[in-house]
């Protein structure tokens, strides 16, 4: 009786040991997922003009060089693929593929910018400083930033329309900018300037630029835009070139 009881007892243990191997058997493996670095800074500015040379990217799976493909996409604020010549904010996008099909991905920033004088061309890149309804704080401060480029016309065109009050100040991002603010300046050492309507991009209504100032002693634009939704934006714009 007693050697029945070890048998099966026998039999039970080696059944459910080869079930288990059959339920895990084939399902572990280690994947080596791409390292990537970034050569250079992840924000470039670039003077429009002058030749872009891209420092790259490496990346390694388990140790050893695997390719990276490089793509550039569309220009942010004008919607033209990336052109030297052309102001805008250009993303550039490294991918590199493991053996079993997992990407590894990097991006690099590149700001592309005309610096004008104040006097005949107010076109640059600025920092922006915002008061909505009288209130501002550090997140509204010398934000990073508003372009301004000149449009084949003649007139000159903001990123932002509220100083990047949405898209930067409250981390929105692209779809909260005040497109289309279109100035036609007249006389910029008057300050005479034929100001625009526009909206904002996801919340809609109707912003009108109520006014506009150079100085170009300081290098810097001062404007108020009103929004049917009920605000004010005071906007400072301080003209860096880095």
């Amino acid at each position: 009786m007693k050697n029945n009881i070890l048998l099966l007892a026998g039999i039970a243990l080696f059944a459910f040991t080869g079930c288990e191997k059959e339920t895990t058997g084939g399902l572990s493996k280690v994947t080596n997922y791409p390292l990537m670095e970034v050569a250079g800074p992840t924000t470039v500015y670039l003077e429009a003009g002058t030749a872009y040379t891209d420092p790259g990217v490496t990346a390694t799976e388990n140790g050893q060089d695997i390719p990276v493909v490089t793509t550039s996409g569309l220009g942010t604020y004008r919607g033209e693929s990336f052109d030297v010549n052309v102001p805008d904010k250009y993303t550039l996008t490294y991918t590199s593929t493991n053996q079993d099909g997992f990407d590894g991905v990097k991006a690099r920033t590149l700001w592309v910018y005309k610096t004008g004088d104040l006097v005949n061309s107010i076109e640059g890149l600025y920092n922006a400083t915002v008061v909505r309804n009288g209130s501002s704080g550090a997140s509204y401060t010398s934000m990073k930033h508003v372009l301004i480029w000149k449009n084949a016309d003649g007139t000159y065109e903001l990123s932002c329309g509220i100083g990047s009050y949405y898209e930067t100040g409250r981390r929105y991002g692209i779809n909260y900018i005040a497109p289309g603010a279109v100035i036609t300046a007249n006389s910029i050492a008057g300050n005479d300037f034929v100001l625009p309507t526009f909206s904002v991009r996801s919340f809609g209504g109707v912003c009108e630029m109520t006014s506009m100032s150079v100085d170009a002693a300081n290098k810097t634009i001062s404007f108020s835009t009103d929004w049917d939704a009920g605000y004010t934006f005071e906007v400072e714009l301080k003209q860096v070139q880095p």
